[in-house]
């Protein structure tokens, strides 16, 4: 179905552009972040942010310097998360350093299937210590965790330890991004918005390719949170292939 200029504007602001293959190299990154910037001045706006992995934040950085477009990396074992606290912090702390502005950063879901609250808690906190100025995004792995019950504890957690948004998915299994997640993670997020002073936003990824499948997403963000959060501060999506597509759409409208 049609969309509206406005809408698909919208949206492609609210796109996390990101390469997460096995196979990137410095070089391929800094085509990458080019040629978003490309697409952003062709069609007047702007993504959100460029997600990388933590080797090719400096780069990235480099490369967006002054444009804008945020620079956000995966961290703490990406995508597994069975890494040590400690090394934890100290990937988090070389993205920062490096020039990140927003820290994507992955949970132990066993603990979650465990019911191990306190070290889930624990470990975000660690990491929001250290992410002074920048979003923390919490990656809850909905794929992984399955269950209503599991999601919405992961979800409550995550909030509660000072993450700025929660994410679907790594993009590294099956099962990416769903709207059955999807409306359980809102849930939460309706009933903290509603009380707190800190609102919280909402990432999908993981499997999103279509705009017909983003404005689901988009109407789910509407439908619970409301038209003033369909923006970058409380929604994105990350992905790759539906930048182009967006930018495409842009470019026939202009």
């Amino acid at each position: 179905m049609p969309y509206s200029t406005d809408d698909i504007k919208a949206l492609f602001s609210c796109i996390d552009h990101t390469t997460l293959s096995a196979t990137d190299t410095e070089s391929s990154v800094e085509r990458f972040c080019a040629e978003a910037l490309n697409m952003c001045e062709s069609v007047g706006a702007k993504v959100a942010a460029v997600c990388v992995y933590p080797a090719y934040v400096g780069i990235a950085a480099k490369t967006l310097k002054g444009s804008g477009i945020s620079v956000a990396s995966v961290a703490c074992g990406f995508p597994a998360g069975q890494i040590p606290l400690r090394l934890k912090i100290d990937e988090v702390k070389y993205v920062i350093d490096q020039g990140a502005d927003e820290v994507d950063m992955v949970i132990t879901r066993g603990d979650i299937l465990e019911g191990n609250m306190i070290k889930v808690y624990d470990d975000i906190a660690a990491v929001r210590e250290y992410c002074f100025n920048q979003k923390l995004k919490v990656i809850l792995e909905t794929g992984e965790l399955k269950t209503e019950a599991n999601i919405t504890a992961a979800s409550q957690t995550a909030i509660a330890a000072g993450a700025d948004f929660i994410k679907t998915s790594t993009g590294k299994i099956p099962v990416g991004a769903t709207i059955e997640a999807a409306e359980i993670m809102l849930k939460v997020l309706t009933n903290n918005n509603e009380i707190s002073k800190k609102p919280i936003g909402f990432k999908a990824s993981g499997g999103i390719s279509t705009v017909e499948q983003a404005m689901e997403y988009v109407d789910l963000v509407r439908l619970f949170l409301g038209e003033q959060c369909f923006n970058k501060q409380f929604f994105r999506i990350g992905t790759s292939r539906l930048t182009s597509k967006l930018y495409e759409l842009l470019s026939q409208k202009n």
